[in-house]
C-alpha cells in the first residue's frame, strides 16, 4: 500500500481559465449557453462564473500573458469538458445558439465546439 506523500497543496482544482478577449461578450455568452446567473468581476478582468462540481469556471483576459501585440492565445484543443444528461437536446441548442460545432456527436457520447474567442471545448455525456 502506497503511502500518501505529504503536501501543502490539495488534491483538487480550484478553478479552470479560460482566455477571453471581451469579458462582458464572454460573459454574457457563456451565461447563455451554460445557463449562469450572478458571478463576480474581480480586478477588472476575472469573471467567477457560478457552476455546480469541483472547479470553478473564471473568464481572464489575461492582461499579463498578452503579447506586444496585445494578443493571447486560445485552446486549440478540447481541454476543458463540460458536462450534460441529453446529448442530443444540448447539441440542438448549441445549433439553434449559432455556436460553432467543430463535429457532429461521436459515439453517442461527445462532441467539440468553439466559443466566441476561438477556445475550442468539449461536450460530453455525465456518466457519473
Amino acid at each position: 500500500m502506497n503511502t500518501p506523500l505529504k503536501t501543502p497543496l490539495k488534491n483538487r482544482i480550484g478553478g479552470v481559465f479560460i482566455p477571453v478577449r471581451d469579458l462582458e461578450k464572454a460573459k454574457k455568452w457563456y451565461s447563455k449557453i451554460l445557463g449562469l446567473e450572478g458571478g463576480e468581476i474581480y480586478f477588472g478582468h476575472l469573471y467567477n462564473a457560478p457552476m455546480d462540481g469541483t472547479a470553478g469556471l473564471i473568464l481572464d483576459t489575461m492582461p499579463k500573458w498578452r503579447d506586444e501585440n496585445g494578443n493571447i492565445s486560445t485552446y486549440q484543443v478540447p481541454s476543458i469538458q463540460f458536462v450534460t444528461d441529453d446529448i442530443q437536446a444540448s447539441y440542438q441548442f448549441l445549433k439553434e445558439n449559432n455556436v460553432e460545432l467543430l463535429s457532429e456527436i461521436e459515439d453517442d457520447f461527445y462532441f467539440v465546439f468553439k466559443d466566441l474567442d476561438g477556445n475550442v471545448l468539449m461536450l460530453c455525456r455525465d456518466v457519473s
